[in-house]
């Protein structure tokens, strides 16, 4: 199973986050809400479900600080759109 670390808003695969073999980031949207602006996954480790695992710890973390989440870069977008059980974190307006 996989490891992530966690750094000031990331999540990531590697000996140190500056150089991570892979990673995912978020910023704050605001208090409620964060948005996944950046996923990463070196060639290395392509092929392994890392990203998809990667936007799943995300989801738990949106979780269990009850927080909702805007996937905004394009692989999150894509991994929300599949996976109906990320639904109840999904940021959605008016809501």
């Amino acid at each position: 199973m996989l490891e992530f670390k966690e750094d000031i808003k990331k999540f990531y695969l590697g000996d140190n986050s500056q150089n991570p073999k892979a990673e995912v980031t978020y910023v704050d949207y605001n208090e409620d809400t964060i948005i996944i602006n950046h996923t990463f996954v070196s060639n290395e480790l392509r092929g392994q479900n890392v990203g998809k695992k990667l936007i799943k710890r995300v989801v738990d973390f949106a979780r269990e600080e009850n927080k909702k989440v805007i996937p905004q870069c394009s692989f999150a977008e894509k991994e929300f759109i599949e996976n109906k059980e990320y639904e109840d974190v999904l940021f959605k307006e008016n809501s």
